[in-house]
Order: structure tokens, then sequence, then C-alpha cells
């Protein structure tokens, strides 16, 4: 019963809200004008924000990379780009021997 109460109201009541606001195309060219001016501050100040955060984390991966360079100076790690450099560099000069598959393929058919 409250349900059907609440519906009838609140129908009647959206009806009323939306004949008393006012709409975008009846507002004054100056009003549109300021509305206009404030929304291109608020999406230039979006703009800067998001670039300040961008220098600030580029800032914070650049100290990062210094810290696992020294890491890896320590312990004589490779980086991950120089490990796939070599890589690379071993399967174009060649591999001795079989490649893995062919070995497991081997396998499965010898049955000794």
């Amino acid at each position: 019963m409250d349900f059907v109460a609440k519906q009838m109201v609140g129908k009647q009541l959206g009806a009323v809200k939306g004949a008393i606001g006012s709409n975008a195309e009846e507002q004054d060219p100056e009003e549109k004008k300021k509305q206009d001016e404030e929304e291109a501050a608020i999406a230039e100040a979006r703009r800067e924000a998001e670039d300040r955060r961008k220098e600030k984390h580029q800032k914070m991966e650049a100290e990062r990379e210094v810290m696992r360079q020294g890491i890896r100076d320590k312990y004589g790690i490779k980086k991950k780009e120089e490990k796939e450099a070599e890589q690379e560099q071993m399967d174009q000069s060649g591999r001795i021997g079989r490649k893995k598959e062919n070995s497991r393929r081997d396998a499965t058919r010898c049955s000794c």
C-alpha cells in the first residue's frame, strides 16, 4: 500500500519539478557563456592534474629503475631485455642438436 502511494506522489512531484525548472534552451546567452568558460576551466584543470600525475609516476619509475639496476649489478643479474637479445642471437647462430619438440616426439615413439 505504501509503495502505491509513493508511486503516485512521486510521479506528481516529478511533473511539478519539470514545470518549475528552467531548461537549457531558456538560459541567457551570458549564463551559457559563463557555463562554457567554467567547463573549459574545469577541463584544463583536469588535464593539468593528469599531467602532474604522469610526471610523478615517471619520476617514481625512474627511481625504481635505478634501484633495480643497482640490485642487478650487485647480484650479477641480467635485464630481461638483455636475456631476450641473447636468446635471439643463439637462435640465429644455429643450434647444435635437435629441438626440444622433436626430442619429445622421438621419446614417445621409442618404447625402450
